[in-house]
């Protein structure tokens, strides 16, 4: 499947595993990029721009193929050396970008003189235009079905890639509900060039977390996750678990950020992947939860999803076509 994507980044299949924190880690990025899809390796999962840097480096130990590197700027309780992270990057050589979160504009032109494109999640099409008009290389439009971070307009991708597809100029990448070929298909019929896929990444052999997170995964469905930091405006959908409705409950209650923060920390959340205990913290999950039902290699699952979607496209719509 050839499209505006595949042909500007170089990459064989209109695929992105986008960025998660704990998650996005050298063996699966390497998988990701060597089934011929994208693969973001998480800036902030490592603790100082050193140690990105030697993860930047085991990547590509492990394969050649391009990968990007996902830097996401959000508000955080702890201040976060942006500027040095961003300085690793670039020494490092990657030649792709995924930021996230606030507008990266003020990056964007040590990036660009150092000759790395950008892929900018966003999660409106107002901020969409807006990075565009700021020189960003490509648009992953999130919407509300997503994993992690859905913006606070709560639309729906039905909705917000064809709107997306009318506003813009640059390849767009349709993140937020995807799981199989279907969803492929229907987002290229939305006007998309590809698909960003979290969760489904989470629930392959390579992913860097435990086997009972993975086996929750395949028990869970659609209905299994949460909105928590509404009251914050600063909405993160994570599994319903214990801890995330307990953040729930704090916000209804009237608590200050400092309260919560302990209790819906990262560090908290990173033991769930490590010990495979799924009420040790909260932990991102889309709701596309609901349609995995597999722990398949990367490479099955890539090959897997770009077959469907070619005989969706090819069988199923080309048949409705007298």
């Amino acid at each position: 499947m050839k499209t505006r994507f595949t042909e500007a980044f170089g990459i064989e299949h209109p695929i992105i595993q986008g960025g998660m924190q704990w998650v996005g880690r050298a063996e699966l990025i390497a998988a990701v990029a060597n089934a011929g899809a994208l693969g973001c390796l998480t800036a902030f999962t490592q603790p100082t721009p050193e140690d990105l840097l030697k993860e930047i480096n085991k990547v590509k130990d492990m394969t050649d193929k391009p990968f990007a590197v996902n830097f996401t700027i959000l508000p955080t309780l702890k201040p976060v050396p942006y500027q040095e992270y961003m300085d690793a990057i670039i020494q490092s050589g990657v030649k792709i970008i995924e930021t996230a979160g606030n507008n990266p504009k003020v990056f964007l032109p040590k990036i660009k003189e150092a000759g790395i494109k950008v892929i900018h999640k966003c999660t409106s099409v107002r901020h969409a235009v807006s990075a565009q008009k700021a020189g960003v290389d490509a648009i992953s439009i999130d919407g509300f079905e997503c994993a992690g971070h859905p913006g606070e307009d709560d639309t729906p991708g039905l909705i917000l890639i064809p709107r997306a597809a009318d506003q813009l100029d640059i390849p767009i990448i349709a993140s937020g509900g995807f799981a199989d070929g279907r969803g492929l298909a229907a987002a290229v019929a939305l006007g998309a060039d590809g698909i960003n896929m979290g969760t489904r990444f989470m629930a392959t052999k390579e992913a860097p977390i435990h086997q009972s997170i993975k086996e929750k995964i395949l028990g869970a469905n659609e209905l299994q996750t949460s909105l928590i930091f509404r009251t914050l405006r600063n909405t993160s959908r994570m599994f319903t678990n214990e801890v995330s409705l307990k953040v729930i409950e704090m916000e209804a209650e009237g608590k200050s950020i400092e309260e919560i923060g302990p209790v819906a920390s990262g560090q908290r959340g990173r033991l769930v992947y490590e010990n495979g205990d799924e009420n040790a913290g909260v932990w991102s999950a889309g709701m596309c939860i609901g349609l995995i039902d597999d722990i398949p290699s990367v490479d099955e699952l890539v090959s897997r999803i770009v077959n469907e979607a070619e005989d969706v496209i090819k069988e199923r719509l080309g048949a409705m076509v007298a």
